[in-house]
């Protein structure tokens, strides 16, 4: 597992990486002592909506984040899904405050990688990692499955909730966010750039897309919000097609 400033997890001497220090009871005990108990947790970053609305979720829950951990392509380029470069992700997580941990991955090797790095987490501390699920059981089932393989426990703040009241919630707190992929056999390229806004979401209405684009209709970026500490500033490119995806090509502006 990487990471963009290559920090430790937890910066403590009281707390061990090695699985040869005992039972994760006996991990979690010296947690205890460094006061960084299972309140911390990492989340399944995509850069979008629905991870960023159950980031802010988990916190105002009173839960502590350590950071956002995000998985790449094979060869490193571009996050999986949505598309974004790493100086995208890093720019996004700097605005956030928050660190940034990426792994890269085929998608064949997806899962097993996925529950490396999350055993790496709880072998830090660290017992809970957030998701962004909203709707099918199968996301949720595979999310589950990480979690136990990881020995952490899934947490699921938007889990079976309206879409459309999800996305004006997220609104109505102030987040800003940009339509940077879309499904090319659901909606056309010319909705990317777009600012998420309700406008948007009654066109998505009229065409049949989830209000979350949980059928994978549509991904954006979250540039701006409660949680941020400085805007995200983006750059438009060039529209790109990749697979079955319409991509934004998209730079961050110092």
């Amino acid at each position: 597992m990487q990471s963009d400033s290559a920090p430790t997890l937890l910066n403590t001497s009281e707390i061990d990486a090695s699985a040869s220090l005992g039972s994760h009871k006996d991990r979690d005990a010296r947690v205890d002592r460094a006061g960084l108990r299972a309140n911390m947790f990492v989340t399944s970053w995509s850069g979008g909506k629905g991870s960023c609305l159950a980031l802010d979720r988990a916190k105002q829950a009173g839960l502590e984040p350590v950071g956002l951990f995000t998985m790449f392509c094979e060869g490193g380029e571009r996050s999986l899904f949505h598309g974004l470069t790493h100086a995208v992700m890093r720019a996004q997580a700097e605005a956030l405050g928050l660190r940034l941990f990426t792994n890269n991955t085929s998608e064949s090797d997806y899962e097993v990688v996925f529950v490396d790095a999350w055993r790496e987490f709880r072998l830090r501390g660290i017992s809970t990692g957030v998701f962004g699920n909203v709707a099918f059981d199968e996301q949720r089932a595979w999310a589950d499955r990480v979690c136990q393989a990881s020995d952490m426990r899934a947490l699921h703040p938007l889990w079976h909730e309206p879409s459309r009241a999800l996305i004006e919630e997220f609104l109505n707190k102030g987040y800003r966010a940009t339509v940077v992929a879309v499904r090319a056999d659901v909606l056309d390229r010319a909705f990317l750039g777009r600012s998420l806004d309700l406008e948007l979401l009654d066109e998505f209405q009229a065409l049949g897309v989830d209000a979350c684009g949980d059928r994978g209709e549509y991904h954006t970026i979250v540039t701006d919000g409660p949680l941020f500490h400085s805007p995200l500033h983006l750059a438009q490119g060039e529209a790109m097609r990749h697979e079955d995806k319409w991509l934004l090509e998209v730079t961050p502006v110092a």
